[in-house]
């Protein structure tokens, strides 16, 4: 999923790990597993805290620590596939300055809050 919305294909990200486009095939199906320094090659390559790999575990109890990501069940797995989605992500992540690029993650996360309150305002009337 992440390697898709950065638009990077399984060739690309192969060469980037000195592998076959095949064996990536392998790693995404679940066929192969991907040892710890490979999955942390992996979550450089894709911008991601190795932590993002095992969002969908169950914690045991563990406490989680939120970063940049919003919990995942605040997420609506629908929009993903979504072209506009994949636009939207992959323009997001040409914005090379990062401080731009968290004002831009800001303003559109309050603009959706706003959205949000106007809509729960209104159905209370």
């Amino acid at each position: 999923m992440r390697r898709t919305l950065l638009g990077l294909s399984q060739q690309k990200l192969g060469e980037k790990l000195s592998l076959t486009f095949q064996q990536i095939q392998k790693y995404e199906r679940g066929a192969n597993r991907i040892g710890a320094s490979r999955l942390f090659e992996l979550s450089r390559i894709l911008d991601v805290k190795p932590s993002f790999f095992f969002d969908e575990m169950p914690t045991g109890g563990t406490s989680q620590t939120p970063g940049i990501q919003e919990p995942t069940d605040e997420f609506e797995h629908e929009f993903l596939g979504k072209r506009e989605t994949l636009e939207l992500v992959r323009a997001y992540y040409k914005i090379d300055n990062l401080d731009v690029r968290k004002r831009v993650f800001d303003v559109i996360k309050a603009l959706a809050s706003d959205e949000t309150d106007k809509d729960t305002s209104a159905s209370a009337k």
